[in-house]
């Protein structure tokens, strides 16, 4: 996309990629956490999923890209499925990296919960039109979360 060489699917697939991939995060530390109490969380999930593939395909995307940089107005659809998607997701993988520090005192949690809040924070500062943070946080973000999980 940064070579101006895009069309709708790839945005729609690349926005797809980005909320699932933060559920996914989520979805195995429910697994290594081994509680079955968050059996609600996997239909939700999938339920958040299908709403997002659904207004992906209902809500044409448009021109994002901007300077080589996606920045763009949503369709609210759009912002409010990936929303579902990757906010409770974010609250539940900070919830158990807390919970397991308390029970581990592993650094790697802290690392954990520092990635998700600072891709949190670039994620809701790109809806409200501040994009040029995303890169440099998700970079950060990952970086953390990568650290964490090692």
């Amino acid at each position: 996309m940064a070579n101006n060489i895009y069309n709708r699917f790839i945005i729609d697939f690349y926005l797809f990629l980005v909320a699932v991939l933060v559920q996914f995060l989520a979805l195995g530390s429910f697994a290594l956490f081994g509680n079955k109490k968050f059996l609600n969380y996997y239909i939700y999930s999938i339920l958040a999923t299908i709403f997002l593939i659904a207004t992906l395909v209902l809500y044409p995307v448009g021109d994002i890209i901007r300077s080589h940089i996606v920045f763009g107005v949503l369709p609210l659809g759009i912002t409010l499925s990936s929303s579902a998607v990757t906010f409770p997701a974010a609250v539940f993988i900070i919830i158990i990296a807390a919970i397991s520090y308390r029970k581990f005192h592993s650094n790697k949690l802290l690392s954990i919960i520092a990635g998700v809040l600072v891709v949190s924070v670039a994620g809701t500062l790109f809806i409200v039109k501040i994009p040029v943070f995303l890169y440099y946080a998700e970079f950060i973000g990952i970086l953390l979360l990568w650290l964490g999980f090692m």
